[in-house]
């Protein structure tokens, strides 16, 4: 088990570095100039040479892949055109409120898909069913930005009950910091809660006609137990591979999800790196976005090993 995780986290590397390669070049790709972005339309063509030079603009693309990958292998991510602030502390301030985000909508989404693609799947062709799977299609098919705007108008504006922007660290006040996080959450979710509902209800229909199953039905065995220890067990490592591939449109969907409720995460600081034409932070960002990507991955690679015996003797 040690060397096939070894294994896989030397794989990563060449992931990354491919991934630094083309985040670099689709960055210079944007249109406009980061420096006349900072300094203004109306910069003197002197200023402008003097601030590219100082941020090594100049120097032939190449030249500048290799020296931002050498200065990121020694834990320098450059500092931001912007404000001058180092990158990587840009980063790490913008992360934690990130990895907060996606645990309470991956949390909310197991607690709501879960179950309700066990019912469906032990309810099969019933009202129950139908209804599960309608909600289920309307979760994957509305984009996260629509479902944001309508749950801040309904719950913020029409029933003024929950913020519709903001943030509050949850060492200050961790009451306020949930609530503030519950409509995020909720619309970074859907979409997960939805294909993650779809996967338990189809992985579950296929374990419950299985011989085991009906055996363990003869034998007299609760139908409680015999759903969720002998069928949910051996329905579960679909689930977590999907999730595991899912924790992808998460990280993806942050970023409309911050935009739309002011959450200061790695999302909206990537926009707002991308408007301002920033590239140092555009590049730090979107590399510790892939790695957490891989390294989500990787952990659900380790799951694997613990819900399938298999796996460990293998």
């Amino acid at each position: 088990m040690a060397r096939q995780i070894l294994g896989r986290m030397i794989s990563l590397i060449p992931i990354l570095f491919g991934v630094s390669i083309v985040v670099f070049l689709l960055v210079r790709l944007i249109p406009g100039d980061p420096v006349v972005a900072l300094l203004g339309m109306e910069a003197t063509p002197e200023a402008i040479a003097v601030l590219r030079t100082r941020y090594a603009l100049d120097d032939p693309w190449v030249v500048q892949y290799f020296a931002w990958i050498t200065n990121i292998l020694g834990g320098d991510f450059g500092r931001s055109i912007q404000s001058g602030r180092e990158v990587l502390s840009l980063l790490m301030t913008s992360l934690l409120p990130t990895l907060w985000l996606s645990l309470a909508a991956t949390i909310i989404s197991l607690a709501i898909a879960i179950p309700m693609g066990v019912v469906a799947a032990t309810r099969r062709d019933t009202g129950t069913d139908a209804m599960a799977s309608l909600l289920s299609l309307f979760g994957l098919s509305m984009p996260s930005f629509w479902i944001g705007v309508l749950l801040i108008l309904l719950f913020s504006i029409h029933l003024p009950i929950l913020p519709a922007s903001g943030y509050v660290a949850p060492s200050t006040d961790f009451g306020r910091f949930l609530w503030h996080l519950v409509l995020p959450a909720i619309t970074l979710g859907t979409a997960l809660a939805a294909a993650i509902m779809r996967m338990t209800r189809s992985t579950m229909l296929e374990v419950l006609q299985s011989d085991y199953v009906r055996t363990a039905r003869a034998k007299g065995l609760p139908r409680r137990k015999v759903i969720w220890t002998h069928a949910f067990r051996n329905a579960q490592i679909p689930i977590i591979t999907l999730i595991g591939v899912q924790f992808g449109q998460v990280l993806g969907g942050v970023v409309i999800t911050e935009t739309i409720f002011s959450w200061p995460g790695i999302g909206k600081l990537t926009v707002d790196a991308i408007f301002a034409r920033d590239y140092p932070v555009v590049q730090g960002a979107v590399l510790v976005t892939a790695g957490l990507f891989v390294l989500i991955n990787l952990i659900t690679d380790i799951i694997y090993t613990f819900v399938d015996p298999r796996m460990r003797q293998s």
